[in-house]
């Protein structure tokens, strides 16, 4: 009797466990996010959803004003203020094509959108910050913890003219 006892309420309480629900992530990309600061009246808007298992991001960025022709547009790790690592091409061009060869072309203003996997994953360049190439795990724990910008370069701005530190929008 105990053990039917017992069964019943771990059911009940497996029942009314909370199902894991996908994150929503976003960020407002502005000149003056950038390091140093861009004098620009471009703006734009980066949403993502992550997967509840962490395995894929799907994503949307639009952006509109800029300056001088898009290069490209990325994923760094780096904390607010600081310059960090890409680690994802969010679009590409022929100038600057993504190395995995996954990202969409960006358009010189308008909304792009894809899906991230761990393919989508390059090494980080700096050395210091440890970031593996397929390492999706990893860019997850920086977006989480506030330390991950997504940017647009273009020609008059090679370091970036518009960015926006990626921040939980809900979970």
């Amino acid at each position: 009797m105990r053990y039917r006892v017992s069964l019943a309420v771990m059911g009940s309480f497996l029942a009314t466990a909370p199902m894991a629900k996908a994150q929503q992530i976003g960020a407002l990309l502005t000149g003056y996010e950038e390091s140093p600061s861009v004098s620009t009246t471009a703006s734009g808007e980066f949403t993502a959803t992550i997967a509840p298992d962490g395995s894929v991001i799907t994503y949307t960025e639009t952006y509109s004003g800029l300056q001088a022709p898009v290069t490209q547009s990325h994923i760094h790790v780096g904390q607010l203020g600081v310059n960090g690592s890409v680690v994802i091409f969010l679009c590409q061009t022929a100038a600057n094509p993504d190395p995995t060869g996954l990202a969409p072309q960006c358009p010189q203003q308008g909304t792009v959108s894809g899906t991230i996997t761990t393919a989508n994953v390059i090494a980080g360049a700096t050395a210091t910050q440890q970031l593996a190439a397929k390492d999706l795990a990893a860019v997850l724990t920086a977006i989480q913890a506030g330390a991950a910008y997504a940017n647009v370069h273009t020609n008059l701005s090679p370091g970036g003219e518009i960015r926006g530190q990626i921040r939980t929008i809900a979970k």
